[in-house]
């Protein structure tokens, strides 16, 4: 999950909307020869924004997202057995613990890629 965190930490992407913001992720992780599916649904209810192949979910939020929202989203993704870990890809002011139902979960901060 580092390696995911260093390459999204890297990179200076477009943070005026979310949908953009996917985009241009997609295309990085592409180029970093991940493979994932995009908008890959769990459930009816639940359908991260990347599900890379060994089962790390990508989810991108940008401000002004409400923080437990996010996180209860987070919650619902790591109740899935094919879950194995979380990425959160966000420029909000927040913190997450260090699992989430028994699986790691990181911040990867979109404003890194800008300083």
């Amino acid at each position: 999950m580092q390696k995911i965190v260093q390459i999204i930490e890297s990179l200076r992407l477009d943070l005026s909307d979310e949908k953009r913001l996917q985009s241009d992720l997609e295309t990085a992780l592409r180029k970093a020869g991940l493979s994932f599916a995009r908008e890959q649904a769990l459930s009816a209810r639940d359908i991260p924004d990347f599900l890379l192949q060994d089962g790390i979910v990508i989810e991108c939020k940008l401000r002004p997202a409400q923080k437990m929202a996010v996180f209860r989203q987070l919650d619902r993704y790591a109740h899935h057995p094919e879950v194995r870990g979380i990425v959160l890809a966000t420029n909000l002011s927040m913190t997450l613990p260090e699992t989430i139902r028994e699986k790691p979960a990181v911040m990867a901060s979109l404003g890194k890629g800008w300083l």
